[in-house]
């Protein structure tokens, strides 16, 4: 059996929402990196795993590739400029503001539904991407915030909460 038409594998999961955030660290040469993604997945609880997918071709990947630590910014609804911003190919995407860095260097995005830091334990090559998995080390949420989702190449806010 031959592998689904790329068109229509990226049709399928484009009606897919998906939670959006901002991966933050710092570049081998000490610059700030940052870019929006909407793959990040729980991969364990026990130890605390959390992962993305970066392709390859990306402009951020050789800095993730040689990053020991980074951060993960889950978007807030009202964050979708900012989102916009960090998905955005060719500017400085930390210069109009918006973040603030850990003491322990990473960049996060203020005003975000929650943020983990955390340690790289592994790229594994996919496809044309790579597999991140980041070792959870601190983190913080306010739970005042509803999260930010992207489906159908357009930013998302959810509605009312609906009970199974």
């Amino acid at each position: 059996m031959s592998p689904l038409e790329t068109g229509r594998f990226k049709d399928l999961f484009r009606g897919h929402p998906a939670g959006v955030a901002v991966v933050g660290l710092r570049g081998p040469d000490g610059a700030l990196v940052g870019l929006t993604v909407t793959s990040v997945i729980s991969v364990s609880a026990e130890p605390p795993i959390l992962a993305f997918s970066i392709a390859s071709t990306s402009s951020s990947w050789p800095a993730v590739q040689a990053a020991r630590t980074l951060a993960v910014s889950f978007l807030a609804d009202d964050q979708h400029e900012l989102a916009a911003r960090f998905a955005r190919h060719g500017i400085d995407r930390f210069a109009d503001g918006g973040w603030r860095l850990l003491p322990t260097g990473e960049p996060v995005v203020e005003g975000a539904v929650a943020w983990i830091q955390g340690e790289v334990v592994q790229r594994a090559p996919v496809g044309s991407s790579y597999l991140v998995a980041v070792l959870a080390q601190q983190a913080s949420d306010r739970g005042d915030r509803h999260p930010l989702v992207y489906r159908d190449r357009t930013y998302h806010r959810l509605r009312e909460r609906r009970e199974p």
